[in-house]
């Protein structure tokens, strides 16, 4: 963690929301004051290809440029991820804070995780996506676990956000949908630690 920076890598592949996830929840910080970045980074550019994109929110401007190195936060949107990429490299392993796409508990992540002893938490954000949207896209419920995890920002911030961003390119229904798989993150996540 940089002073007075919070740093969240989010990792995914390329067509889950990863991108779009790390924007909202800056831009949300943002309209309530913050100083914020948020861009991805890609492996190959194809469907599918492992991606990382990173979020940094501050009460001061920002005056670096580069990757997250130390991420306060890691959160996973594809659970595959999980022993194929090193996924705590760089987070403080007593402080840090993961938050992976699973319907299994946290505990069993713990044993995949070692020396992990940071908040671990778990919420089925793809079941809850084809539950909401009928797609199996997870970033917007991973969004609200985040929310729920860190209380870092108001949910109501975020789903201001979200109404905004998606009624511009969306219906109403799928709208609505992610609404309902944001607030389904927030409520069903399940924290350990």
């Amino acid at each position: 963690m940089i002073e007075n920076i919070l740093e969240i890598r989010w990792h995914g592949r390329a067509g889950q929301g990863v991108k779009t996830a790390s924007y909202l929840l800056a831009e949300a910080a943002m309209d309530l004051g913050k100083y914020i970045q948020a861009f991805p980074e890609y492996g190959p550019e194809r469907m599918g290809a492992p991606m990382a994109a990173y979020t940094r929110i501050s009460d001061e401007k920002i005056l670096i440029h580069s990757g997250v190195e130390n991420p306060d936060i890691i959160v996973v949107i594809d659970p595959t991820l999980v022993g194929t990429i090193d996924i705590l490299k760089g987070v403080d392993l007593e402080k840090g804070i993961v938050i992976i796409n699973s319907a299994m508990e946290p505990a069993v992540f713990r044993e995949k995780l070692p020396g992990f002893k940071g908040k671990l938490a778990t919420v089925d954000a793809t079941g809850i996506a084809l539950d909401t949207i009928g797609r199996p896209i997870p970033n917007v419920p991973m969004l609200g676990a985040l929310i729920k995890v860190t209380n870092l920002l108001p949910l109501e911030s975020v789903e201001e956000k979200l109404k905004h961003k998606f009624s511009e390119k969306f219906t109403e229904k799928i709208v609505e949908g992610n609404l309902k798989a944001l607030e389904r993150g927030y409520q069903e996540v399940r924290i350990d630690g």
